[in-house]
């Protein structure tokens, strides 16, 4: 019992620490995306140029941080018309780029993870776009849309083909601040809630079980942390292989991502280990409903080879500027609640959370809450 009570007491500990910067995360994703129809993302990424994926990774960052719900929104939108290079850099963005999981990293981790993960992430897009330009072929495209157009459903359907932006006319500020407004952000933010609770719970409980009864030598020996250059070498390798084998996905491998570096990976493997929320086993089974086996297959490769190379450049590069911090501090949160900065954050933030959740229940929320897993088809909401 105690070796279960040290493991739900770090699980705690980092869900204290972290709570605040996920209300404030998904409070912001939801105001951009009460404001920001779902026609218009799918009109600004109609092609692979630069521009065109400099603008899906923006549009991502402000979007869901759910993996299966931007891999379900992602195959929406190319269902739509959105080029397909596109429509993979918004899932990208939308998964690795979005501002609940940098603060995250830098409450548990420290500030450089947070500035690997916003340079890594778009290395990651470019890479998966030179391999999209000279791997994907006509045929398997075609075979792709074709299997996307039958509509199987995998995971967040219901939530992906939800579009709760505000209708009215007017600019950014007053559809924002309009009843309808207000009724959208609620919506929306308990929706990204509903949709990233699982695998944030999942996350956090093995993590504070991995942190609590595996000890670091395991790890050391795992990751050759005795031969620093070895482990460099192998850290974006085998960090995406820990992720695909603890099937937690989106911001939940964050906490396991400490345990990990405490534990010996190598700094650019952290940030291999984390971009590989969108290659876990059930994501790779979704590809299959959505696009077919092949290009399944054709994703889990580009993938994984773009999210090594961000890794690899996310070394290199801090490691060059001297910004890798000393492993010897890394410690994961034990300390439970005190009253400190977070708590007063923590509390502002929870009233937060409140008002918006009232809001959502005095407004038809629950009953479309209910659809968030049903297939696109029953999930449109005007």
């Amino acid at each position: 019992m105690d070796a279960i009570g040290h493991a739900l007491a770090i699980a705690g500990s980092m869900t204290w620490a972290i709570t605040w910067a996920l209300i404030l995360g998904f409070a912001l994703s939801a105001v951009v995306q009460a404001v920001v129809r779902r026609s218009t993302v799918v009109r600004l990424l109609g092609d692979d140029r630069p521009r065109t994926l400099a603008r899906a990774a923006g549009l991502g960052t402000a979007s869901s941080s759910c993996s299966y719900a931007a891999v379900a929104l992602a195959r929406s939108l190319f269902s739509k018309g959105a080029n397909f290079t596109a429509a993979m850099a918004f899932e990208i963005a939308s998964t690795n780029l979005v501002v609940e999981l940098g603060v995250i990293l830098a409450l548990l981790m420290g500030w450089q993870f947070t500035a690997a993960e916003f340079v890594g992430g778009p290395v990651m897009i470019v890479v998966l776009a030179v391999l999209f330009r000279v791997l994907l072929r006509e045929r398997l495209l075609h075979e792709a849309r074709e299997q996307a157009d039958r509509g199987l459903a995998g995971s967040m359907e219901g939530h992906a083909a939800m579009d709760m932006s505000v209708r009215g006319e007017g600019g950014f500020a007053r559809r924002l601040f309009s009843r309808e407004g207000f009724t959208s952000v609620s919506h929306i933010f308990v929706m990204e809630w509903a949709a990233i609770l699982r695998d944030l719970v999942a996350g956090l409980l093995i993590a504070g079980a991995i942190a609590a009864w595996v000890p670091d030598a395991f790890w050391h020996t795992f990751f050759l942390a005795d031969d620093p250059a070895v482990a460099k070498a192998i850290g974006p390798l085998v960090g995406p292989l820990v992720a695909i084998a603890a099937f937690v996905c989106s911001i939940g491998n964050v906490p396991l991502a400490v345990v990990l570096w405490k534990g010996g990976i190598s700094f650019g493997g952290v940030i291999a280990f984390i971009y590989a929320d969108l290659v876990i086993l059930p994501i790779l089974n979704i590809y299959r409903k959505y696009y077919g086996a092949r290009t399944a297959v054709f994703l889990f490769a580009t993938f994984y080879a773009a999210m090594a190379v961000a890794g690899y450049t996310v070394e290199f590069a801090f490691g060059g500027l001297g910004l890798i911090p000393d492993q010897a501090d890394a410690r994961i949160p034990e300390e439970g609640v005190s009253w400190d900065y977070t708590t007063w954050l923590n509390i502002a933030f929870l009233l937060l959370a409140a008002v918006l959740v009232v809001r959502f229940l005095r407004t038809g929320g629950p009953a479309m809450l209910r659809m968030m897993g049903g297939s696109p088809g029953h999930a449109e909401v005007a």
